[in-house]
């Protein structure tokens, strides 16, 4: 006995060596860590590099980010302030929040900074994309994408559009059971994109399997880029290959189509595009280009989309008071949407919905922030911003932050109104598309699409809640409900009555 106490207490001794070893290892590699990045500062400079941390060894604060979500930032902002530093992604990092010191940054590009995706997404999105694209090629590609942008292209995609989400939500309505609004809407933003922005031609089952896939791409562009086969970049690579394959069938079958249609789509305009400078685009760019559409005009569209309906539900007398302006706009009449009424510059006078729209992005922007690259050391808050490092402005924390907005946690449309429009006194305290001259050139699609969805939401659908409790949002990769947002959707009929099925009819009656 006495010798096996001995053996117990020698091996908890060990255990207990072995432990403190280790945790004095982290302890020394992390201090290292942090050494290893306060070496970068440009001794050139007398200010100091922001305050921060930066996490553990190689991996920095990338799952503290992760598990927090926006606690993240703004437990680090209450702690350090509007600048500080972090690593994040496999990269250092000064994040950024504040109108005066974001403004410095978007006004800067090309002279301070320059604009820099995280090496997974660049890597994913590929070498001919818009983001990541500088210089003269960039403002050709801008040139372009403006065109596909444009007020004449967005007339053009309107009607399509409206198709899209009326047969949706037919659908959404004829299902008994309740929906995930945030899933559905990532669906009706993949339609969108594939059937009104690219005109390509594919059956349900073909448009299901790409969606599959193109969801494993999207949920790995912003991984670690830790090139391994169980890693989630790994499994990025591997959907952008299944991916292409995919568009490549669609962009050869478009191209050698003879059938005509009513409109120009963006791949037509990207097509045009190259012959008009005499070079026609090769097939990896156009297949680049394409999904750079879908990845625009997807993930951001249907948080923003997912985020409107839930306001809707938990404020039914903004959507009342929307009813009320269609009606008076003679856009609404009898429950339906009047017969060439749905033109963009008629959507776009409705001054409600206008501001309904901006307070969805006001306080749910889909994403945190934009990335850059430091040109040269520079002056923000006080500390100096190191050339090299990188710097990623926050669009969230900036609204949360802008003293313009009073009661920011508050949902309220009237904010924007015209007898108060509390973003009067600077563009850079409401920056939901970003700014300057990298800002997002979808977003006059994607507001289109939101205010086409509102009316038709308004128009022809009553919805509620199917749990007892709205869901926590969570700001990570984009915002969305934590645990889904789970609705049930009802027709309506010219009078704004429900429409009941025969089935359920039958199960009325024998109740």
């Amino acid at each position: 006995m006495l010798f096996e106490s001995f053996d117990l207490v020698s091996a908890l001794a060990t255990l207990a060596a072995c432990l403190v070893s280790v945790a004095l290892l982290l302890a020394v590699s992390q201090q290292l860590w942090q050494l290893r990045w306060a070496a970068t500062r440009d001794k050139s400079c007398k200010l100091p590099i922001p305050k921060g941390s930066m996490g553990f060894p190689l991996i920095g604060e990338t799952f503290h980010w992760i598990l927090q979500g926006s606690g993240f930032q703004s437990s680090r902002r209450e702690k350090y302030g509007n600048v500080f530093k972090t690593h994040l992604l496999g990269r250092p990092l000064i994040r950024v929040t504040g109108a005066e010191n974001v403004r410095r940054i978007l006004m800067g590009e090309h002279q301070l900074v320059s604009t820099e995706w995280p090496r997974s997404t660049r890597m994913l999105l590929g070498p001919n994309s818009l983001a990541n694209s500088i210089g003269d090629i960039h403002r050709h590609k801008r040139k372009v994408f403006s065109r596909i942008f444009s007020h004449e292209a967005l007339e053009s995609y309107l009607p399509k559009i409206q198709v899209v989400i009326q047969d949706t939500l037919r659908v959404w309505s004829s299902n008994p059971d309740p929906i995930d609004v945030y899933v559905q809407a990532q669906k009706l933003t993949f339609r969108m994109a594939i059937r009104v922005l690219l005109g390509f031609r594919l059956s349900d089952e073909e448009l299901s399997q790409l969606f599959q896939v193109f969801q494993q791409f999207v949920e790995n562009v912003f991984s670690l880029p830790v090139d391994l086969p169980f890693s989630g970049y790994r499994r990025g690579i591997r959907a952008r290959e299944t991916l292409q394959k995919s568009l490549e069938k669609a962009i050869r079958e478009k191209l050698q189509s003879t059938q005509g249609k009513d409109y120009a789509d963006a791949l037509d305009i990207l097509i045009d595009s190259g012959k008009e400078h005499g070079k026609e685009m090769t097939m990896q760019e156009l297949k680049d280009g394409t999904l750079e559409l879908i990845f625009a005009a997807y993930a951001t569209t249907a948080s923003a989309s997912t985020s409107l309906i839930m306001q809707l539900l938990k404020h039914p007398g903004v959507l009342e008071k929307l009813r009320e302006e269609l009606r008076s706009n003679g856009i609404l009449h009898n429950g339906c949407v009047c017969e060439g009424s749905f033109r963009v510059d008629t959507i776009n006078s409705l001054h409600y919905l206008d501001c309904v729209i901006k307070e969805v992005l006001r306080l749910f922007s889909p994403v945190s922030g934009g990335y850059r690259t430091v040109l040269q050391t520079f002056e923000l808050d006080g500390f100096q911003i190191p050339k090299g490092w990188s710097v990623l402005y926050s669009i969230r924390d900036t609204h949360d932050t802008a003293p313009v907005f009073k009661d920011v946690d508050i949902f309220d449309p009237d904010r924007f109104g015209q007898d108060r429009t509390e973003d009067k006194d600077g563009r850079f305290h409401y920056l939901p598309f970003g700014g300057g001259v990298r800002n997002c050139l979808g977003k006059h699609l994607a507001k289109l699409f939101l205010k086409a969805l509102a009316i038709e939401l308004s128009s022809t659908s009553r919805f509620e809640l199917a749990t007892r409790t709205f869901p926590r949002v969570m700001p990570v990769p984009v915002v969305h409900p934590a645990d889904g947002l789970k609705v049930r959707f009802f027709g309506l009929d010219s009078n704004q009555n429900e429409i009941i099925t025969e089935t359920e009819s039958m199960l009325g009656a024998t109740v």
